[in-house]
């Protein structure tokens, strides 16, 4: 009997030692996630300064890179990846994942870059599956010009009417007369057709007129290789009239078409041979003649673009200043800009 209080003692004190030693694991686990969870904040901070550098120096070099579309797109991975291994941050090295992906928008492009690196834990790792955590972030910076041609004009022209280096053959020297051939797409250098910027159905010549004298504010983005013709090979001989009474003297963004771009043959998600989508350029209309003459006289202001097109959607400076649907008289087409966007 004189045992037994003894006894108990000893029983609590290890019901004591056993809780003791459950709460200590439970505070040296909440130090833990409190000091490594603080320590994967800051490596969150270093990887998104990293993945800003990274992003930035893609579109940087997206927007100075010569070339095709793809072209730039592989510099501007590049640029990124350098800037990533430039700050620390290597694919495949020490558990880092690096993403770059280019996505292509009207006159430009999207770099994002997308950066996991694993912390690893001091305190926190005494819980099982605890021992690093994976921090990620992204960034991602855009590329390219002002790219909405408010009031661009509604015909397309042919690539041949540029040289091989993108240069337009027909300058401010040598203004020339653009006619058609009534057809549905332009079929040289010197021919034309209409277009509602849609190239999936009929232009009519109404509602293409209502584009030229700004009642309709068409909103479009033209991919490359997107078909853009009228459907129906028609002449439509009042818009040439329109086009003098509304566009003389302007200087309007119009899309550039030509052939597939091998091995297609033709353009992408039609059975058209030709008029496919492959940039566009700035175009000065000097005048226009209907009748007999199915002309517009003009010519060239800069080099060939191989870029999307957006034709029709007004910014908020443009809404702000009351120039939606309107042509604007000088270009803003060379206002470059590279930014973070995300």
């Amino acid at each position: 009997m004189k045992g037994t209080p003894r006894g108990r003692a000893r029983q609590g004190e290890g019901q004591i030692l056993v809780i003791f030693a459950l709460s200590v694991t439970a505070v040296i686990a909440m130090v833990g996630l409190v000091l490594d969870g603080s320590g994967a904040f800051a490596q969150r901070r270093v990887e998104q300064n990293a993945a800003d550098l990274a992003a930035l120096a893609g579109a940087n070099a997206y927007m100075n890179a010569a070339g095709t579309p793809d072209a730039k797109k592989a510099a501007a991975i590049t640029a990124a990846n350098a800037s990533a291994t430039l700050n620390g941050y290597t694919h495949g090295t020490d558990g880092t994942t690096l993403a770059v992906s280019v996505t292509y928008e009207s006159s430009g492009a999207t770099i994002t870059v997308g950066v996991t690196d694993p912390h690893p834990n001091s305190f926190a790792r005494i819980v099982p599956g605890q021992e690093s955590w994976n921090v990620s972030v992204t960034a991602s910076a855009w590329a390219g010009v002002i790219d909405t041609g408010v009031g661009a004009a509604p015909w397309t022209m042919h690539i041949d009417a540029f040289n091989a280096d993108g240069s337009p053959k027909y300058t401010a020297s040598n203004p020339q007369n653009f006619g058609t051939e009534c057809g549905d797409y332009p079929v040289n250098g010197l021919d034309m057709s209409w277009t509602d910027f849609n190239g999936a159905d009929n232009v009519n010549s109404s509602e293409v007129k209502d584009i030229l004298d700004n009642t309709s504010v068409v909103t479009s983005t033209i991919g490359f290789e997107q078909y853009l013709g009228q459907h129906n090979q028609g002449c439509h001989a009042t818009l040439w009239t329109n086009t003098n009474t509304y566009l003389v003297g302007k200087n309007v963004p119009v899309p550039i078409v030509g052939d597939p771009a091998p091995p297609e043959t033709t353009c992408a998600g039609s059975a058209y041979l030709s008029g496919c989508f492959k940039g566009w350029a700035m175009f000065h209309v000097v005048s226009a003649s209907g009748g007999s003459d199915k002309v517009i006289n003009g010519y060239f202001l800069e080099n060939f673009r191989t870029s999307p097109l957006t034709v029709g959607e007004c910014t908020p400076e443009q809404e702000a200043a009351g120039t939606c649907g309107t042509i604007i008289t000088t270009s803003p087409f060379d206002n470059y800009t590279v930014r973070l966007s995300d």
